[in-house]
């Protein structure tokens, strides 16, 4: 019994030591490591709220605002960690069996290697509404639009253009002003009694100052507000060390300064520009003295990790001056040619005034919670004068008595518009586990004053137009003197969030926004979401869908409406008017592939656009002129395709290609939109010259299908007709003089430049007549005959551009 029992109890310790021995190695398998180190750039500078991750598991941490992380994981045969951050390349470390503590500092680099002027890089994935846009061959082309950011932005996919003297754009049948445009988080303004693109200036974009471009179609961010087509958001450069810029051509001139330290940076910019020149090119003959410049500058400060503070100033005036002498215009066709002939008296005098400013103090609670309070102010004051009379002659060319029209017009404005924007608000973020939270608040403040008195009289044969047996009649006539007061208020909440399967990874972006405008006592709610999705088994293909409720909080153009009395008409506000509504649905996809070794992107996007509540419109150049009333309903549906890539090594370019109708309905009758472009195709090309890098090519081309026009001051059931296709193609070379990028220039002046680019730009290279807008003649047997009004012809330009 006793030999049994001691037989047992020896088996109870082998076991008992097994059950330890097992849990030991348990626990040796489930052993933690903590991983802890530094991130810093190739400046040694940390790299504040780069992500830290073991790949394949939900584990890591974030970097202070020193850079330092730590976090604590399972170790195993192989721990793979990874290292990203926006902006940078991203890195992997792999662990074997690491035990107790491992300390991984690690540099991470730019996005893109420069060497020289070629920059390689990956394409980044777009898993939301917003792209990123290439712009570092922009200063390699001149422009004729003063708005070197907005050129670039038209040679998007879903974006047109119809006229190279503005920076003004269409995204997927809306109008101009249904695009936003932002400035390190600050929405900006444009002008408002801008009428043509020769008076339109310098765009408030300095391309100088840009760092990053980020561009949106459709279906974007609840972050960003009330505007109904697309979103234009811009960040300016923080500088480090000291770098400059002088540039000249015979559209004008630019100078760029800037310097930053660790801590503190600031630029300043300078533009002129005069198109004197290029208007030579138009039809009509005369003094052209068009004046533009602007200055601006950008500071911000660091005193602390956890404190920014950033300003931003501008101040641009815009001088048209014009005293035109005649006008010969051809048009027809081959068998049926047609000349208009004009002599002028009279001139133009035009002058707009703007500032902009903004102030915001950013502060970082903590490497996951940050909160910045924003202010801004808008002002524009704007005068438009003109006193302009021409005798005018229609003729049948060929015919031996081809008068087909004599008279002569009188134009007269005296337009004056005050207008100031002050904005008040607060934008915060949050990282909670997974998902990243963003929020705001803003107070926006407006204040309108106009005052305008504008009309036409029209003698044909002797007689005045409109005929009348007992008085004068004008044929058009507009009195205006409002004021407009208002306050808005907006908020705004958004998620983004991440989330791994074993199909594939999901990126979804939900929220919306909250406005109410004391002018009617309007009170919306905005909801807006993307969800995009990463197959596991193809990680090249991404696909988005997009969905939003858009409204459009009427301005002070939209607002105003007319009443006509015994043919004089009076410019009044509407009490009534209510904001456009558009919802969208966006569904697109792109994939990523390689080509001979080098990165590619194509991309398409499918939309259908909803639209109730609008306030129809005309476009007499780039002027635009509203109903007044929410007396329509419409549509816009299109598709939209893109290819991206490096089809030259070391450049990048793109064409970008879409289809697109939209109509509204007015009155019961369905009626194209005035943005009716039913097809368009832009390229943007760059090349080098064969086995050099001092020669440089540019190249960019535009072709879109004709928009509605017709009769002037009529309805928008009278715009039957259609302008001719707007086709046109820019040429730009360039050629280094100088190249010290390496620093390898020790003598001389050469060893304070960084490069010196001598360029020769050729405008509409095709020399096309592209038609902008129409005059339109009326005989006395009320016939009428639509003159086409074109826009410039062929054109060289020389620049220079010193960096340093």
């Amino acid at each position: 019994m006793r030999k049994h029992l001691t037989r047992r109890m020896k088996s109870y310790r082998l076991y008992i030591l097994f059950m330890i021995l097992v849990m030991l190695s348990s626990s040796i398998a489930a052993q933690s490591v903590i991983i802890k180190g530094r991130v810093t750039d190739t400046d040694r500078s940390p790299v504040e709220l780069a992500q830290v991750r073991i790949e394949g598991k939900p584990v890591g941490a974030t970097c202070n605002l020193k850079g330092h992380y730590r976090f604590t994981c399972e170790t195993a045969d192989t721990v793979v960690v990874v290292f990203s951050m926006i902006g940078y390349e991203t890195v992997k470390r792999t662990l074997r069996n690491p035990t107790d503590s491992v300390t991984l500092n690690v540099t991470l680099h730019s996005v893109g290697i420069e060497l020289g002027e070629v920059q390689v890089s990956d394409i980044r994935r777009q898993t939301n509404a917003m792209t990123d846009v290439n712009f570092k061959d922009m200063k390699h082309m001149g422009n004729a639009s003063g708005g070197g950011v907005e050129q670039i932005i038209a040679t998007q996919a879903g974006v047109s253009t119809h006229n190279e003297l503005s920076s003004q754009y269409n995204v997927r049948g809306g109008s101009f002003d249904e695009n936003s445009v932002y400035i390190n988080g600050i929405e900006v303004y444009r002008p408002l009694l801008i009428r043509s693109g020769q008076q339109e200036g310098l765009s408030i974009i300095n391309p100088d100052m840009v760092e990053r471009i980020g561009f949106s179609a459709g279906g974007f961010d609840a972050k960003y507000g009330e505007k109904m087509s697309s979103v234009l958001d811009i960040t300016y450069k923080k500088v480090k060390g000291f770098e400059g810029a002088v540039s000249g051509s015979f559209l004008g001139a630019s100078g760029y300064v800037g310097y930053g330290t660790q801590k503190f940076s600031m630029t300043h910019a300078i533009r002129y520009k005069t198109m004197k020149n290029l208007l030579g090119t138009l039809d009509t003959n005369g003094e052209y003295a068009p004046r533009d410049f602007d200055y601006q500058t950008y500071w911000s400060w660091s005193p602390a990790r956890t404190w920014t503070f950033d300003l931003i100033g501008v101040i641009s005036t815009n001088d048209y001056n014009f005293k035109p002498s005649d006008r010969t215009t051809k048009f027809g066709t081959t068998e049926d040619v047609k000349e208009f002939k004009v002599y002028f008296d009279g001139k133009e005098q035009d002058k707009f005034n703007t500032y902009f400013g903004s102030f915001s103090a950013k502060h970082l609670f903590n490497a996951n919670n940050e909160l910045t309070f924003n202010l801004s102010a808008f002002k524009t004051t704007e005068r438009e004068t003109y006193d302009i009379s021409g005798e005018y002659w229609l003729t049948q060319s060929g015919e031996e008595d081809g008068s087909l029209a004599i008279g002569k017009y009188l134009e007269h404005a005296r337009n004056r518009l005050n207008a100031s924007v002050v904005n008040v608000g607060f934008t915060g973020r949050s990282r909670i586990s997974t998902h990243d939270l963003r929020y705001g608040a803003l107070m926006k403040f407006e204040h309108v004053s106009e005052t305008m008195r504008e009309w036409e009289m029209r003698d044909s044969a002797g007689y005045s137009l409109p005929r009348s047996a007992d008085h004068l009649s004008l044929i058009y006539n507009l009195a205006s003197n409002n004021e407009e007061k208002s306050r808005h208020m907006e908020l705004f909440v958004q998620d983004s969030y991440r989330k791994k399967y074993d199909e594939g990874e999901i990126v979804l972006n939900y929220g919306a926004r909250v406005t109410h405008w004391n002018w009617n006592k309007e009170t919306l709610f905005s909801p807006r979401a993307t969800i995009a999705f990463i197959p596991t088994n193809n990680e090249n293909l991404t696909l988005r869908f997009s969905t939003g409720l858009y409204y459009q909080t009427p301005f002070y153009k939209e607002m105003r409406d007319t009443t006509s009395v015994n043919g004089n008409t009076t410019a009044y506000i509407n009490k009534d008017i209510k904001s456009q509504r558009s919802v969208h649905f966006v569904f697109g996809g792109e994939y990523k592939f390689r080509y001979d070794n080098r990165p590619f992107k194509f991309t398409a996007e499918t939309y259908y656009k909803a639209l109730s509540d609008l306030i129809p419109y005309n476009i007499d150049n780039v002027r635009v002129v509203y109903y007044g009333g929410n007396i329509a309903s419409g549509y816009a549906v299109g598709l939209d395709l893109k290819l991206y890539g490096e089809f030259v090594p070391g450049t990048d370019s793109w064409i970008s290609c879409g289809i697109m109708k939209t109509e509204e309905k007015i009155n019961g009758s369905w009626v194209p939109r005035p943005t009716d472009q039913r097809f368009n195709f832009s390229i943007f090309f760059s090349d080098y010259f064969p086995n050099t890098d001092k020669w440089k090519v540019t190249l960019k081309g535009h072709y879109a299908g004709g928009l509605p026009f017709g009769p002037p001051h009529t309805g928008r059931e009278k715009q039957v007709f259609r302008m001719p296709s707007y086709r046109r193609v820019d040429l730009g070379i360039s050629y280094r003089l100088l190249n010290n990028e390496k620093r390898n220039i020790y003598n001389g002046i050469g060893r304070n430049l960084r490069n010196v680019w001598l360029g020769l730009d050729v405008f509409n290279i095709l020399d096309i007549s592209n038609v902008n807008s129409y005059y339109w003649v009326t005989d006395i047997t009320n016939n009428q005959y639509a003159v086409p009004n074109y826009l410039t012809s062929r054109q060289i330009n020389a620049r220079l551009l010193i960096e340093f």
